[in-house]
């Protein structure tokens, strides 16, 4: 190898060299600001993230206060209480009479972050008034919802049977909030109630009936002005219909409806009645008499003599029948 040949080896040899070397400096420089953006760019994944969950936090706890405000309270006796209290305003308010209807508690029934309570509500009275009760509870701005909602004919033309569950939640813990007088954005005077008087107009809520025939016409007799004459004779036991068991701060009330009269008499433990003692309301969920496929929810117990008898809400006192050993209540079996 003569001298030119050395000097463009060793030219080559020294290039080489210099390309081995920058490329580990490069190497030992660039690695580590590769993992330095790779910690970076993890670090802000991680700070985007929590500011993600800190604004979703922020708006579920808004959201959570929004909803404290429109409860009732923050304990379950209270709610219950401030809740039954509203719903009997507003059975009124929709000029219902407040003894023509029951109010059973529901719950409590504990859900996640809140215990669920309510009321059962049944009761009857004239078609518009059930659509005013309905649309008031439907416009209420208290936490609530309506469910199970029935309705079926009532006694009188016009008239209907409602039932339903009234529910609301009492928030557990709940948020320290400052609560107001809520008042509905609309009331019975309002246009949108206006526009449901179709439903009463039309009755479309009450099913078909087959008019029936018209009575045959007396015979014309003159009236009877004897000082003798016969007085009418008093109204029966199948002319006093039970409209209501209730119970009103732990008091059983049972409201009886007298159809000749058109009065209701309420009646408590321990009052005389059909010749017996009222004895107490029972609430246990039992089979109805007449159809074992139905439930009945309440009844009164009369005891007349040494022997006890039911009827069952919606019957007449002449619709009592007698009870045997192991259809007693245990409070009756084993008195406390």
């Amino acid at each position: 190898m003569n001298r030119r040949e050395k000097i463009l080896a060793a030219s080559i040899g020294g290039i080489v060299g210099l390309l081995v070397v920058g490329w580990g400096i490069r190497a030992l420089i660039s690695q580590p600001l590769h993992l330095l953006d790779q910690r970076i760019a993890t670090a802000r994944e991680k700070i985007s993230k929590i500011q993600g969950e800190r604004r979703a936090f922020f708006a579920a706890e808004d959201r959570l206060k929004s909803i404290t405000q429109r409860s009732f309270a923050d304990t379950i006796d209270q709610a219950s209480a401030q809740s039954g209290e509203l719903l009997t305003r507003q059975i009124i308010q929709a000029g219902l009479a407040e003894a023509d209807f029951t109010r059973l508690p529901v719950g409590p029934r504990k859900i996640r972050g809140a215990s669920e309570i309510g009321w059962n509500v049944q009761g009857e009275g004239a078609l518009s008034n059930v659509v005013n009760l309905l649309f008031t509870l439907h416009q209420s701005p208290w936490l609530h919802r309506t469910e199970n909602l029935a309705v079926t004919r009532g006694d009188s033309p016009g008239f209907v049977r409602v039932r339903f569950r009234y529910l609301t939640l009492v928030v557990d813990p709940a948020p320290d909030v400052v609560r107001t007088n809520l008042t509905a954005g609309l009331g019975l005077d309002s246009p949108e109630r206006h526009l449901l008087n179709s439903i009463v107009s039309r009755d479309l809520l009450r099913p078909y009936i087959r008019r029936p025939p018209p009575p045959p016409v007396p015979p014309a007799t003159a009236p009877s002005t004897s000082p003798g004459a016969r007085p009418a004779a008093p109204p029966g036991p199948e002319s006093f219909r039970i409209v209501s068991l209730s119970e009103w701060e732990g008091v059983p009330e049972v409201h009886i409806r007298d159809m000749t009269a058109q009065k209701t008499h309420i009646y408590h433990p321990g009052d005389a009645l059909e010749g017996g003692t009222l004895v107490m309301v029972d609430y246990r969920t039992l089979p109805r008499p007449d159809n074992p496929q139905l439930k009945s929810s309440s009844r009164m117990i009369l005891k007349i003599g040494a022997d006890y008898f039911a009827i069952e809400r919606g019957r007449t006192l002449a619709d009592k029948r007698k009870l045997t050993p192991s259809e007693l209540p245990p409070t009756l079996v084993h008195p406390l």
